[in-house]
């Protein structure tokens, strides 16, 4: 009696722990069934995060959509996503990140090296991100970001990417709230698994927003009187 009262004990502690090796087990057989539709795959209440997933007719890789309501008053969030810099601090997985020009206050390209899976060579890709900024018509600012893979020579052994597209999404809620999204698709270039690319697009969104949340704690970000580097806001 006492042995069986243990053993359904130790089932009940460990349950969501065996789920989550299932859930990630699932992930890597490929097993999601995905249309072209969004899917919600994760739902987390207490950050106020919710990602998404769908596969793009004729795509064997899938794109990604995060949504979170942010704490944090808009530029707050936005001067996190412009330091460039300080993404190694919040980033996921990120190995290296560099401004290499600033194009004008609306526009500028940078450098990033991501730690692929192991098994796999890590890859760098340079981005060039256009800011569209807020205005009262619109209610919303927006960065759209494209891969420009032959702007630097290849640097082996890095794979070059060839596509990390996305458009950001800032709308404010109110004086000290912000919806944030981001949509997109990546290419690692390369002869990369098909599952660890999706492997990677269901986990690194979700854990950015995370890694930024953090550092929305931070005075430098939060309460920060300096200037933008980019223009947020058009008047």
């Amino acid at each position: 009696m006492i042995k069986k009262a243990l053993l359904a004990l130790t089932l009940a502690v460990n349950l969501p722990v065996i789920s989550h090796a299932e859930s990630d087990l699932d992930e890597l057989r490929g097993s999601d069934v995905l249309t072209n539709e969004w899917k919600l795959v994760k739902n987390d209440k207490l950050r106020n995060i919710k990602a998404y997933l769908k596969r793009e007719d004729g795509k064997k890789i899938r794109s990604f959509r995060i949504e979170a309501i942010i704490d944090a008053p808009m530029e707050a969030v936005a001067r996190v996503g412009f330091d460039i810099d300080n993404y190694q601090r919040w980033y996921w997985q990120l190995l290296d990140a560099k401004l290499l020009k600033k194009v004008s206050d609306r526009e500028y390209i940078y450098y990033l090296v991501h730690n692929a899976p192991v098994g796999n060579p890590d890859r760098d890709v340079i981005l060039r991100a256009v800011v569209e900024p807020y205005t009262a018509q619109k209610g919303y600012a927006l960065v759209r970001i494209n891969a420009l893979p032959d702007y630097l020579p290849p640097k082996p052994p890095l794979v070059r990417m060839q596509a990390e597209d996305m458009v950001v999404k800032y709308t404010p809620l109110g004086k000290n709230k912000t919806l944030f999204e981001n949509e997109g698709y990546i290419d690692p270039g390369g002869a990369a698994p098909v599952w660890t690319i999706n492997f990677v697009q269901r986990q690194a969104p979700y854990a950015a927003v995370v890694g930024m949340l953090r550092m929305l704690q931070l005075p430098e970000y939060l309460n920060s009187d300096k200037p933008l580097p980019y223009k947020l806001y058009a008047n």
